[in-house]
């Protein structure tokens, strides 16, 4: 009779702490809001006794994207290796996704943004910063993830600060077409990865057209004319939520280029065509209303999450090549 109550007792332990650690993988499940960059630099600018220059608050929105991934509910996820957070995979691609944008930001920032020409020096606190903002996401040994982002995040204010000092003339931001569409067409390879991967969730047919348009391209190694691409059911959600935080640090970037290449794009006749793009990209913040990212075929009886996502995804790449296009034209 005493071992009956003691594995009763035993049993029920484990059930409250199987059901505390589930309520707390749905908090840190909760994925942030959008924040309005405008007002978080002229905030930001305020409490530092700072003006908004230009690149100001692109800097400043890439630094919010990065303290809100590394602190919003439950911290940084990827790494953990403690449950309940290494049973969780959503949250953690999540990261992976905006984590993957702000890289491209830092590095557009680093070789383009803050340099005049190729033959100038580049920015001492953006060399240290973009490096750092590489370290493996799943590195959880010193030094571990979290603490290389930060050491990116103390140069990136030093960067942001130096901007502001009207008389430090070494740290600079160039408002210049050529450095926007740069930076943009890196992006476009970003979204058609992740249209391409969320498409795959239903299984499809394509031909190669890696070679189409120069009869004398070549490849290192033969390839085959079409191939058949699907999506493994485990690995579903997780391109969905790669692409949502992708999207979700995009948008941000996105509109902090609003406000520092204002001129460039109004002399473009082109920020009607980048707030279209917010627009689409905004799409893929809704609500999700199902308790699973559901996996149907396409125009099956069950929705199909990931081919929803890739359709905002799609439909943002489209506009950013044509705003690419109308950047490159005198």
């Amino acid at each position: 009779m005493q071992g009956f109550l003691n594995t009763k007792w035993i049993t029920t332990f484990i059930a409250i702490i199987l059901f505390l650690f589930w309520l707390l993988s749905v908090y840190w499940s909760s994925e942030p809001d959008l924040f309005n960059v405008r007002a978080e630099a002229q905030q930001q600018a305020e409490q530092n006794a700072e003006q908004v220059v230009v690149g100001y608050t692109t800097t400043q929105a890439l630094i919010t994207v990065m303290e809100t991934v590394l602190e919003k509910p439950g911290g940084f996820l990827s790494n953990d290796v403690m449950p309940p957070s290494v049973f969780m995979d959503n949250m953690p691609r999540w990261e992976f996704g905006a984590l993957e944008m702000s890289r491209d930001l830092a590095l557009a920032m680093r070789k383009d943004f803050s340099r005049s020409q190729s033959q100038s020096l580049e920015n001492p606190q953006l060399i240290k910063a973009q490096p750092a903002m590489n370290m493996n996401h799943l590195r959880w040994l010193l030094p571990s993830a979290e603490s290389m982002y930060n050491d990116a995040l103390r140069e990136l204010r030093l960067y942001r600060s130096d901007l502001a000092d009207r008389t430090q003339g070494d740290a600079q931001f160039f408002s210049r077409a050529d450095n926007l569409r740069d930076w943009l067409k890196q992006a476009e390879k970003r979204l058609g990865n992740l249209s391409q991967k969320l498409s795959a969730s239903v299984g499809h047919e394509t031909l190669n057209t890696d070679l189409a348009g120069d009869a004398q391209a070549r490849t290192s190694t033969p390839v085959p004319e079409q191939h058949f691409d699907k999506t493994s059911w485990w690995k579903t959600d997780d391109n969905f939520y790669e692409a949502r935080g992708a999207a979700w640090a995009l948008i941000h970037y996105l509109k902090a280029v609003e406000v520092d290449f204002a001129e460039v794009l109004e002399k473009k006749n082109a920020t009607v065509s980048l707030r279209q793009i917010i627009r689409e990209l905004e799409s893929t913040q809704q609500t999700i209303w199902s308790p699973m990212i559901l996996n149907g075929s396409g125009l099956g009886m069950l929705a199909n999450h990931s081919l929803v996502m890739a359709n905002y995804i799609s439909r943002a790449n489209a506009a950013l090549i044509e705003l690419t296009e109308l950047l490159n034209q005198g």
